[in-house]
Protein backbone atom coordinates (compact mmCIF):
# COMPACT_ATOMS: atom_id res chain seq x y z
CA UNK A 1 0.00 0.00 0.00
CA UNK A 2 1.01 3.68 -1.10
CA UNK A 3 0.16 6.83 -0.37
CA UNK A 4 1.53 10.26 -1.68
CA UNK A 5 0.66 13.42 0.00
CA UNK A 6 1.79 16.90 -1.39
CA UNK A 7 1.18 20.30 0.35
CA UNK A 8 -0.77 22.96 -1.82
CA UNK A 9 1.14 26.19 -0.28
CA UNK A 10 -1.25 28.51 -1.97
CA UNK A 11 -3.88 27.11 -0.05
CA UNK A 12 -2.10 27.62 3.14
CA UNK A 13 -2.15 24.22 4.39
CA UNK A 14 -4.19 22.02 2.30
CA UNK A 15 -3.01 19.17 1.33
CA UNK A 16 -4.00 16.44 -1.24
CA UNK A 17 -3.15 12.82 -1.20
CA UNK A 18 -3.30 10.59 -3.97
CA UNK A 19 -3.47 6.89 -2.79
CA UNK A 20 -1.72 3.87 -4.53
CA UNK A 21 -5.49 2.84 -5.73
CA UNK A 22 -5.41 6.02 -7.96
CA UNK A 23 -7.90 8.13 -5.81
CA UNK A 24 -7.53 11.48 -4.35
CA UNK A 25 -8.19 12.40 -1.07
CA UNK A 26 -7.97 16.31 0.20
CA UNK A 27 -7.05 17.83 4.11
CA UNK A 28 -6.64 21.14 5.21
CA UNK A 29 -5.62 22.75 8.77
CA UNK A 30 -7.62 24.80 11.22
CA UNK A 31 -7.70 28.33 10.17
CA UNK A 32 -5.54 28.76 13.90
CA UNK A 33 -3.00 26.66 12.32
CA UNK A 34 -2.65 28.52 9.09
CA UNK A 35 -5.45 26.56 7.31
CA UNK A 36 -8.45 27.80 5.23
CA UNK A 37 -11.01 24.80 6.73
CA UNK A 38 -11.91 23.62 3.42
CA UNK A 39 -11.46 20.12 3.81
CA UNK A 40 -11.19 17.74 6.85
CA UNK A 41 -8.06 17.40 9.13
CA UNK A 42 -5.87 14.50 8.70
CA UNK A 43 -6.53 12.87 12.00
CA UNK A 44 -10.10 13.30 11.28
CA UNK A 45 -9.34 11.50 8.15
CA UNK A 46 -7.57 8.84 10.55
CA UNK A 47 -10.57 8.26 12.67
CA UNK A 48 -13.02 8.20 9.34
CA UNK A 49 -10.77 5.74 7.34
CA UNK A 50 -10.99 3.42 11.06
CA UNK A 51 -15.01 3.62 11.14
CA UNK A 52 -14.62 2.89 7.37
CA UNK A 53 -12.57 -0.05 8.23
CA UNK A 54 -14.42 -1.71 10.64
CA UNK A 55 -18.31 -1.15 8.74
CA UNK A 56 -16.52 -2.87 6.24
CA UNK A 57 -15.55 -5.03 8.24
CA UNK A 58 -19.07 -5.67 10.12
CA UNK A 59 -20.83 -5.70 6.88
CA UNK A 60 -18.58 -8.46 5.28
CA UNK A 61 -18.94 -10.63 8.37
CA UNK A 62 -22.47 -10.51 8.47
CA UNK A 63 -22.88 -10.65 4.30
CA UNK A 64 -20.99 -13.75 4.88
CA UNK A 65 -23.10 -15.35 7.50
CA UNK A 66 -25.88 -15.24 5.27
CA UNK A 67 -27.55 -12.51 7.13
CA UNK A 68 -29.98 -9.88 5.57
CA UNK A 69 -28.05 -6.59 6.13
CA UNK A 70 -28.86 -3.54 4.32
CA UNK A 71 -26.98 -0.97 5.89
CA UNK A 72 -24.15 0.49 8.36
CA UNK A 73 -23.79 3.44 9.69
CA UNK A 74 -20.81 4.22 12.59
CA UNK A 75 -20.79 7.27 14.50
CA UNK A 76 -17.40 7.79 16.29
CA UNK A 77 -16.83 10.17 19.13
CA UNK A 78 -13.16 10.51 20.28
CA UNK A 79 -11.12 12.38 22.87
CA UNK A 80 -6.94 12.95 22.14
CA UNK A 81 -4.55 13.46 24.50
CA UNK A 82 -3.93 17.37 25.00
CA UNK A 83 -0.42 17.45 24.49
CA UNK A 84 1.96 16.65 21.92
CA UNK A 85 1.67 13.86 20.12
CA UNK A 86 -1.71 14.45 20.63
CA UNK A 87 -2.88 11.05 19.52
CA UNK A 88 -6.60 9.44 20.27
CA UNK A 89 -6.92 8.53 24.14
CA UNK A 90 -10.85 6.93 23.73
CA UNK A 91 -12.43 6.25 21.15
CA UNK A 92 -16.30 5.30 21.09
CA UNK A 93 -18.13 3.68 18.10
CA UNK A 94 -21.67 3.51 17.72
CA UNK A 95 -23.23 1.27 15.26
CA UNK A 96 -26.53 1.18 13.68
CA UNK A 97 -27.37 -1.78 11.70
CA UNK A 98 -30.30 -2.30 9.45
CA UNK A 99 -31.63 -5.54 7.90
CA UNK A 100 -33.98 -8.23 8.33
CA UNK A 101 -34.48 -10.24 11.12
CA UNK A 102 -30.91 -9.48 12.27
CA UNK A 103 -30.36 -11.10 15.82
CA UNK A 104 -28.41 -9.12 18.78
CA UNK A 105 -25.80 -11.91 19.02
CA UNK A 106 -24.78 -11.55 15.31
CA UNK A 107 -24.16 -8.40 15.35
CA UNK A 108 -22.61 -8.33 18.72
CA UNK A 109 -20.10 -10.84 17.10
CA UNK A 110 -19.24 -9.21 13.81
CA UNK A 111 -18.32 -6.25 15.81
CA UNK A 112 -16.15 -8.29 18.21
CA UNK A 113 -14.62 -10.13 15.77
CA UNK A 114 -13.99 -6.75 13.65
CA UNK A 115 -12.41 -5.25 16.74
CA UNK A 116 -10.23 -8.29 17.55
CA UNK A 117 -9.09 -9.90 14.58
CA UNK A 118 -10.21 -7.96 11.14
CA UNK A 119 -9.72 -4.42 11.66
CA UNK A 120 -6.27 -3.37 11.38
CA UNK A 121 -7.21 0.69 11.84
CA UNK A 122 -8.83 -0.08 14.91
CA UNK A 123 -6.45 -2.35 16.02
CA UNK A 124 -3.57 0.02 15.59
CA UNK A 125 -5.13 2.78 17.09
CA UNK A 126 -6.24 0.75 20.06
CA UNK A 127 -2.63 0.65 21.13
CA UNK A 128 -3.09 4.49 22.35
CA UNK A 129 -6.65 5.02 22.92
CA UNK A 130 -9.38 2.67 24.70
CA UNK A 131 -11.98 1.69 21.96
CA UNK A 132 -15.57 0.90 23.20
CA UNK A 133 -18.42 -0.30 21.00
CA UNK A 134 -22.53 -0.23 21.19
CA UNK A 135 -24.81 -1.07 19.02
CA UNK A 136 -28.43 -1.15 17.66
CA UNK A 137 -30.50 -2.67 14.95
CA UNK A 138 -33.05 -1.05 12.96
CA UNK A 139 -35.79 -3.13 11.17
CA UNK A 140 -35.22 -2.54 7.34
Amino acid sequence: MECTVNWLPASGMGLVAETGSGHVLMMDGAPDGGGRNLAPRPMETVLAGTAGCTAYDVVLILKRGRHEVSGCQVKVTSERATADPKVFTRIHMHFIVSGKALADAAVARAIQMSHEKYCSASIMLGKTAEITTSFQIEAA
